[in-house]
């Protein structure tokens, strides 16, 4: 059966891939028959009616699904194909509870209009009461318009089968949460990227910038139980009294949260082996201040410094020494720990800065043991930051032809020169100075 899914018309990379994860998810059988970034109506087709109850019921940037009874370029083909597609249905909507709207996109319908559209599709015969609040059916009529134009170059029928996730955010809502920082992430975006990492009930899920837990708790909502990781202690400690874990008690999933822990990815306590169902991150862009990770620039060993007695790295108020950190090394080892720690099709997404600049165009950073899925791009002014999606490969598919690309882990000693989008970042994204021509100056003389 095929399906109209009304989308939001925002974040348009990120909507077709989201809704396929929900079909990996509940391994449902997916099929796109049309679907444009510019285009908030995007047409599939399905097995049944449970499968577009799963799949929408998840989602966050759709609105809902919709059984399709027609389509066309022009209100006459379109009551042509719905009597060509559903008249062997009408019988089973006759007495029941309806109600008929009209949803134009880029275009506005009077009441007089709306109603005349509504009557046109009386020939379908329903007796059934007319109940605008929770009927039985609701039958929607959507219309697509180019803008500036008042007729429709898309219009469309269709039967309500379930309504999206979309109504959770204002229960996440970051206006609304106790325990925030500066780079907390978008409650929306990390909804969305816990459903591209295939979130949900029986999987383990880790952050390894856990920060004050938005990814955790939005796998947390999909009942995943969730944990994470942090190099900065006082972000899992918290202040003023509020932590990471009030934000769970927050939004009462306390038992889906395991636990956090201060350390580095470079220097990760957990035993090596693969029991994780889902690695979720944004990790730092080193904008700020430099990334940094846990040892000491002088490679020389040092002698261990005692106080009252007691090898200093031993006490409690110990705050062990950092060293510059490549960006492109850290994109490397973050794969690299997901191939050593994800489960068979286990998924890693994690977020990437980028320039809108040759010059500073990041690759797509490549593991032998992962599989991209999905590559999705929230665009700013001058740069833009992709969420990547990676599948963990069994051991018997990974293909040895494909080598990891090993970054330079030692290329300079300042931040700018370990990190080309941060300098990029504080230079303005200038274009480099072109050469100065010679010009000959002449005064103007007037008599």
């Amino acid at each position: 059966m095929d399906y109209l899914v009304r989308f939001v018309q925002m974040h348009e990379s990120f909507r077709k891939a989201e809704i396929q994860a929900m079909a990996d998810l509940y391994g449902i059988n997916l099929e796109f028959l049309h679907y444009s970034q510019y285009s908030p109506h995007c047409i599939i087709r399905l097995p049944d009616e449970d499968a577009a109850r799963m799949i929408i019921g998840r989602s966050i940037l759709s609105k809902g699904t919709y059984e399709l009874w027609g389509s066309g370029s022009t209100y006459t083909q379109l009551h042509q194909d719905v009597k060509h597609r559903t008249s062997h249905l009408w019988h089973l909507y006759k007495l029941s509870s309806f109600k008929f709207e009209i949803q134009a996109y880029q275009a506005k319908r009077s009441l007089a209009e709306q109603d005349a559209l509504i009557q046109s599709f009386r020939y379908t015969g329903f007796e059934g009461p007319i109940q605008l609040k929770d009927p039985e059916q609701t039958f929607t009529i959507f219309e697509e318009c180019e803008w500036g134009l008042t007729e429709p170059t898309k219009v469309y029928l269709g039967r309500l089968i379930s309504t999206s996730s979309r109504s959770i955010l204002d229960a996440y809502t970051l206006k609304k949460r106790k325990y925030l920082s500066t780079t907390s992430m978008d409650s929306e975006l990390a909804l969305i990227t816990a459903n591209l990492t295939l979130a949900a009930p029986g999987k383990l899920f880790y952050d390894p910038f856990v920060g004050t837990g938005s990814f955790p708790i939005a796998c947390a909502h999909f009942g995943a139980v969730s944990m994470g990781s942090d190099i900065d202690g006082r972000a899992i400690r918290g202040k003023n009294g509020v932590n990471l874990l009030s934000n769970f008690q927050q939004y009462d999933l306390v038992d889906e949260y395991l636990d956090s822990f201060i350390a580095d990815l470079t220097h990760t306590p957990l035993r090596t082996a693969r029991f994780l169902d889902g690695i979720i991150c944004d990790p730092p862009y080193g904008v700020r201040e430099g990334l940094k990770v846990l040892g000491s620039k002088d490679r020389v060993k040092k002698e261990i410094q005692m106080i009252d007695g007691k090898a200093a790295h031993l006490q409690s108020h110990y705050i062990p020494p950092k060293k510059p950190y490549s960006f492109e090394a850290m994109l490397e080892d973050i794969l690299e720990f997901a191939a050593d720690y994800l489960v068979d099709r286990g998924r890693l997404s994690l977020w990437m800065p980028t320039a809108n600049d040759e010059e500073v165009e990041l690759e797509i950073p490549m593991h032998p043991c992962l599989e991209v899925v999905s590559v999705c791009v929230q665009a700013f002014n001058k740069w833009s930051r992709r969420l990547l999606t990676y599948r963990r490969l069994r051991d018997e598919d990974v293909k040895e032809a494909l080598p990891a690309r090993q970054a330079k882990r030692e290329e300079g000693s300042t931040a700018n020169d370990l990190n080309s989008f941060r300098k990029r970042y504080f230079e303005g994204f200038r274009e480099p100075p072109s050469p100065i021509k010679d010009v000959q100056m002449t005064d103007s003389v007037s008599n």
